[in-house]
């Protein structure tokens, strides 16, 4: 499968039959998806079908049956039989061309006709071009035209007419439909190496996970196949081990190299209850993990269904390329009909083109006779016009896209986001979990006077301890964090939002806002006012402590920023971007976040379903020019809103999926480089379709005149497939140039 063409062809094809609901193409990967229904079509059916279509199926499976190891010999495969037929042909092409050179220009041949065409029988219509014709024949037979149809009429034609001359002298082409049919095979075999080598990077992704876990079984550790993993299996990761699957630390502690999930270098330090991912590896500690996901749920398994997805999405700008395609090859046949009508009606007519052509270009001859010129002319026409150049123009530069993206933890699921990103005005921050950390964390204390920092914590962590709110456990985190180790409590009570309290050493430890402390009667407040109050203007969440009626000092607890949020938002304005942060926080904290990292615009007090109409009056006002970056479940319905959504990838599971972009990292700097590659991704597609169609417009018209012969033709419309593939292999360095 070349090209949309081709893809076109199949889908129409398989289309026809009432059990077939859905059908969707992947050109990059060579793969059609089909749902069927109850009464469709078995496997087997469906790959008679597309066979009847013109096409070779390599292999069917149900979706989950698929095996990595199979589809790569399979692609293997392929490529050694493109490697056979390409030598095949190239050998006996080879010999007629060391013949053919001294029988025009030196010597006759005795036999030279019969020798040639003894030599070009096989080329042309055995080993060589037996798989070409077979898929023209099957394609015309079911009424259409694919890009085979095009090389077997360009090579056919010369051999067929070749042999007129062993009845009557003539100019012999069957030099040219062995030459023809031999371009055509180093042509695929070149466009397949070219193709295998675009997509390594889901091929990498697919062979970094482990093939075997070591699970505890009644008592004892066996090794398993990872297939043979089910959710709860208890698995043991020793030192240099990959994590077979997704899990949960349940035991031990180590460091794990992420990055092949993050791109992130530095290995993250994992202990009980945090989560790991497959794939990923241990670095020093046994750890044993339980198993959350496995088969096609794990992460891994994901990120290639994401990388899939994007390599078989469409761009809006690639149904220029369908339109133009599905018309091409009729267009290209009935031009080829005219160029030998022309030439053989009006060959008087045309030949000045030829001696102004015979000045600079060898190859002319303006005194051949007149059914010569028109044989050349119509063929040269059948081999340059070939559109593999403009099929291959979108989902090259899309596989080499997400292969980039992949490795940089950048999971762009559709096409469509690929060229809408590049419009984007409007950048929409979700603040909980994406500017800021989405966790509470002690910032900062003020002390009264006659009390250390050391002690006023040491009251603070005691008390807080007792407690399982969120303040009470980021107080206690940051205690010890900075060297205080919480004491024992008694009598403790809770007054619900309000405050704590508890005797600490024998004495009365009250902890909470003013208005309770005040009602307690609780002294020296009047002296940490202006300190609370810059606390919490600053969005802080302030309580007072107290130690036996007395007023100790302030403890102040803040969701903070991640470290990369005011590098990110300063980049996206550098990208031209106005951002807008919405969150259902109140105004006050919402705007002291905004102040800190640079926020444009701030939409405090949403609810989770205030976000999509906020999306909604962001669209109004700027056009559909809106993105949206968020985490959490209440983002999803925005995310779907927006027109490119962008998922933080250690965000809810529905959060993604609703996401048109994923970022594995978690980080939102991550948003910059997405955008980027989007961009370049699509300038090289526009590019790729530029030079695709253009190259066709000026091409036709040259072979038509005359002044192309037949074989530079066919070597042309290689050379502008390969362009098309070495363009988009250069999306890498674009990118890096630009993120550099």
């Amino acid at each position: 499968m070349g090209s949309d063409h081709c893809a076109g062809i199949i889908k129409s094809t398989l289309g026809r039959h009432d059990g077939v609901q859905t059908i969707s193409t992947n050109i990059a990967n060579h793969t059609v998806s089909v749902v069927v229904g109850p009464a469709g079509p078995a496997e087997q059916e469906l790959k008679k079908l597309i066979e009847g279509a013109g096409y070779d199926v390599a292999a069917v499976a149900l979706e989950g049956d698929t095996n990595q190891e199979e589809d790569s010999a399979v692609e293997e495969a392929y490529l050694k039989l493109a490697l056979r037929r390409l030598w095949i042909a190239a050998v006996p092409t080879t010999l007629i061309m060391l013949l053919m050179m001294p029988h025009m220009f030196w010597q006759p041949i005795p036999g030279y006709l019969a020798i040639v065409v003894v030599l070009a029988f096989p080329v042309v219509f055995l080993f060589g071009g037996a798989a070409t014709h077979k898929a023209s024949w099957r394609s015309l037979k079911n009424g259409t035209f694919n890009m085979d149809v095009l090389i077997s009429m360009g090579s056919l034609p010369p051999f067929i007419i070749g042999l007129v001359g062993f009845v009557y002298p003539m100019t012999s082409f069957i030099e040219m439909a062995a030459t023809i049919m031999t371009f055509h095979l180093v042509g695929r075999y070149l466009e397949a190496k070219a193709k295998g080598k675009a997509s390594q990077a889901i091929r990498r992704l697919l062979t970094l996970g482990a093939k075997t876990a070591r699970v505890e079984r009644d008592g004892e550790e066996i090794e398993i196949p990872v297939k043979e993993l089910a959710p709860g299996d208890i698995m043991v990761v020793r030192p240099g081990d990959k994590v077979p699957t997704d899990g949960e630390v349940v035991d031990g502690e180590s460091h794990l190299d992420e990055s092949i999930a993050t791109g992130e270098s530095i290995p993250v330090y994992k202990s009980a209850g945090d989560t790991v991912i497959g794939a990923t590896i241990n670095k020093e500690g046994r750890l044993r993990v339980k198993a959350t996901r496995v088969g096609g749920d794990t992460f891994l398994a994901q990120v290639v269904k994401l990388i899939d997805e994007a390599q078989g999405s469409r761009v809006p700008i690639q149904e220029f390329a369908d339109r133009m395609t599905g018309r091409f090859v009729p267009l290209v046949l009935i031009i080829a009909l005219g160029s030998l009508l022309a030439w053989l009606f009006a060959a008087d007519t045309l030949r000045p083109i030829l001696e102004w052509g015979a000045g600079f270009l060898p190859w002319v001859d303006p005194a051949a006779a007149t059914p010569v010129l028109a044989i050349l002319a119509a063929i040269a026409v059948l081999v340059i016009a070939c559109p593999c150049a403009l099929g291959l123009a979108t989902p090259t530069a899309l596989m080499v896209g997400s292969g980039i993206g992949a490795e940089r933890g950048i999971l762009i699921r559709s096409g469509e986001a690929i060229q809408t990103f590049k419009d984007i005005k409007v950048m929409v921050l979700d603040k909980t979990g994406t500017i800021t950390r989405g966790e509470p964390k002690l910032t900062e204390t003020v002390v009264a006077s006659g009390i250390t920092e050391t002690e006023l914590l040491e009251l603070a962590a005691a008390v807080e301890n007792a407690s399982e709110h969120p303040i009470a456990r980021a107080i206690v985190d940051g205690a010890r964090e900075r060297g205080v180790k919480p004491g024992d409590v008694s009598d403790f009570r809770s007054t619900g939002a309000r405050g704590v309290s508890g005797t600490v050493a024998g004495q009365t430890v009250l902890i909470g806002n003013r208005l309770l402390l005040e009602e307690s009667g609780v002294q020296g407040l009047d002296a940490l006012d202006q300190a609370l109050q810059d606390l919490e203007g600053k969005g802080r969440t302030a309580v007072i402590v107290a130690r036996d009626g007395q007023a100790c000092g302030i403890v102040a607890v803040a969701d903070t920023l991640k470290d990369e949020s005011v590098a990110a938002i300063k980049a996206m304005h550098e990208q031209g971007l106005h951002v807008v942060m919405i969150t259902g926080d109140n105004e006050r904290a919402a705007n002291a976040v905004a102040k800190e990292v640079g926020i444009d615009e701030v939409r405090a007090g949403v609810l989770p379903e205030g976000k999509v109409d906020a999306i909604r009056e962001l669209q109004e006002k700027y056009g559909n020019h809106v993105a949206m970056v968020g985490d959490g479940i209440n983002d999803a319905p925005a995310l779907k809103q927006a027109n490119v959504g962008i998922a933080i990838g250690a965000g809810a599971d529905v959060a993604i999926e609703a996401a048109d972009v994923t970022l594995v990292r978690g980080e939102l700097s991550g948003v910059v480089d997405a955008m980027v590659l989007s961009r370049a991704t699509f300038k090289k597609i526009v590019e790729n379709l530029i030079w695709a169609s253009g190259y066709n417009v000026a091409a036709i018209p040259i072979a038509a005149s005359g002044l192309l012969h037949p074989m530079i033709g066919v070597v042309a419309m290689t050379a502008s497939s390969l362009s098309v593939i070495g363009n988009s292999m250069l999306l890498r360095r674009r990118y890096d140039k630009v993120r550099r």
